[in-house]
């Protein structure tokens, strides 16, 4: 049975045995790795009692949030511990971090299952929000509204345990991970826990690793860089601002171009040797590699493939393209599996025209995982950060395709909007609605029919889906995602269609002229220092853990 639970991580959750199993997983990480701490921690220690002040636990988004609850039962029911004690240990031991600003994307649970699964954690739970609901009701009272707007458990119809209530409830610290999330976070989905725990909220902008994704991923580039730079910009990134003198230096663009096409060359001959798939180094690799989901958009970037196909089929210009993507879609999101299958359905036609297929190639990177991204990174020369504002809680590939010398076209969304603040605005590609502006267009009636038919290329784009055009005649094949768009769009790709065409356009202009392309790609790497998992780690030690550094003598 054990064996059956750790399988498989994340299993198909639309079924009734999908949930429990999920469940059943998410209770048995937690609880292994809690009674795993508090072993260690009593093997100098004789009570618990101070456990808080060795250990912190960081619940990673709301799956490991049972924590809290299984917290207090080993404290309370294998340890005798009072409520009151426990209580105070658990909530100094947790925080929590949000990473979704989709209401439906907050975990929650059926009663009637997390019931028959977890029948202790239930009661647990249910005194958690008793107490918890006693507090309301004496910064709020007679506020009925509020307190079921704030309840762990929801009560109205068909009652579920959620568990981002749960997680803020329990737990010391809630933080967002880029400027922008936090401040939505605190407004929108978390807005009442905000206000009765302002102090409580703080932001951590995510950070990547550069030994990876840099020094290991992109060891030409890493090369360049320890020559100019010196050795330790590694462990401290913010030396990569060095590179700003040498923007414009002719010689040193010369030598970055020529890494940036070894690594396109790499890519194409590894893709062409294991998965038969032709790349064209020789064209600009405009990729957009992710978790397949609606709201960051590969279908937007679909619908440009189309288009521009179309414009070059009509005798237009434009830069030679591969448009790369790759990704996964969860096991049951039927949508997203969609989009894949008319991705595939757009490169069939798109790299099988002889007429314009040496300008535009279009491909679906298999299995993208980390190490096929170390791969990719370091290969691309434009990054695809196209989800709908105020969607992205921060994002990290966008954080990995800039520290790579790749420029990113891009919303005002997550950590965009960091990135560009770094970079520099003049060295990113901007386009879309703002976040005030999606909420305005879905508050007075967001009509994306009236811009198909006011839109020429996105009318002949859809159409062409629409009649089977990359389904092999199959108009019911495509059907739902082209009615979803002209019925709701709730990710306004409609909306943002006409907008991010004129920024490809000025991307393809930019492209053209190679010695500014390199300068902003330099600058690009020069600026992302910000974006160092170093600083992320320093931040959560200073503003959630409270820890300080060890100082480790070398032997």
């Amino acid at each position: 049975h054990t064996e059956n639970i750790t399988k498989v991580l994340y299993p198909n959750d639309e079924t009734e045995a999908g949930k429990i199993l999920r469940l059943q997983q998410e209770y048995f990480f937690v609880s292994c790795s809690l009674q795993d701490m508090i072993r260690i921690y009593l093997q100098k220690q004789k009570t618990l009692a101070n456990f808080h002040k060795k250990y912190a636990v960081q619940l990673n988004d709301t799956h490991p949030a049972l924590a809290i609850a299984e917290m207090m039962r080993l404290l309370v029911d294998e340890y005798d511990m009072d409520w009151d004690p426990a209580w105070k240990i658990t909530t100094e031991t947790m925080a929590y971090t949000n990473h979704t600003l989709m209401p439906e994307a907050l975990e929650t649970w059926p009663l009637p299952l997390f019931q028959r699964v977890l029948p202790r954690h239930l009661e647990i739970i249910r005194e958690i929000n008793r107490r918890f609901l006693s507090t309301i009701e004496v910064h709020f009272p007679k506020d009925e509204k509020r307190l079921q707007n704030m309840s762990i458990i929801d009560e109205r119809g068909d009652k579920r345990v959620r568990m981002a209530h749960l997680a803020c409830v329990g737990s010391h610290t809630v933080n967002g991970v880029a400027e922008l999330h936090s401040d939505l976070l605190k407004k929108t989905v978390l807005h009442d826990f905000a206000e009765l725990w302002p102090e409580k909220f703080t932001n951590v902008t995510n950070g990547v690793t550069p030994r990876r994704f840099l020094l290991l991923a992109n060891p030409r580039l890493a090369e360049l860089l320890t020559e100019t730079l010196g050795e330790n910009w590694p462990k401290d990134l913010s030396l990569l601002r060095g590179l700003e003198k040498l923007a414009r230096d002719a010689s040193f663009g010369e030598r970055w171009r020529k890494i940036k096409t070894a690594n396109k060359q790499a890519l194409a001959d590894y893709m062409a040797a294991v998965h038969h798939i032709e790349l064209l180094p020789d064209t600009m690799f405009d990729v957009q590699v992710k978790r397949i989901h609606e709201y960051k958009r590969q279908l937007l970037n679909a619908l440009r493939a189309v288009a521009f196909y179309r414009h070059l089929k009509r005798g237009g210009d434009g830069p030679a393209r591969t448009i790369i993507f790759g990704g996964k879609a969860a096991p049951g999101y039927h949508t997203a599996k969609l989009i894949i299958k008319l991705i595939h359905g757009v490169a069939e036609v798109i790299n099988a025209d002889r007429r314009t297929n040496d300008r535009l190639r279009v491909v679906f990177l298999p299995d993208f995982n980390v190490k096929n991204a170390q791969r990719i990174y370091p290969a691309a020369d434009l990054s695809e950060q196209i989800s709908t504002a105020g969607m992205e809680a921060s994002g990290t590939g966008n954080m990995k395709f800039a520290m790579n010398g790749a420029l990113t076209i891009g919303t005002l969304d997550g950590a965009n909007v960091e990135i560009r603040h770094e970079v520099g605005p003049e060295n990113f590609f901007l386009f879309g609605l703002k976040v005030e502006e999606v909420q305005k267009l879905h508050a007075t009636g967001y009509r994306p029919w009236e811009i198909y038919k006011q839109n020429a290329e996105l009318h002949e784009v859809l159409d062409l889906i629409a009649h089977g055009e990359f389904s092999r005649g199959d108009r019911a094949l495509f059907a739902p995602l082209v009615r979803s768009l002209l019925d709701r769009d709730p990710f306004m790709l409609c909306a943002d269609f006409a907008s991010y065409m004129d920024c490809q356009k000025q991307v393809g202009e930019v492209y053209s002229r190679k010695k500014d392309w390199t300068r902003m790609s330099i600058l690009n790497t020069a600026r992302t220092g910000k974006f160092s998992s170093d600083r992320a780690i320093r931040e959560y030690c200073d503003r959630i853990w409270h820890v300080s550094q060890v100082k480790v003598k070398r032997q």
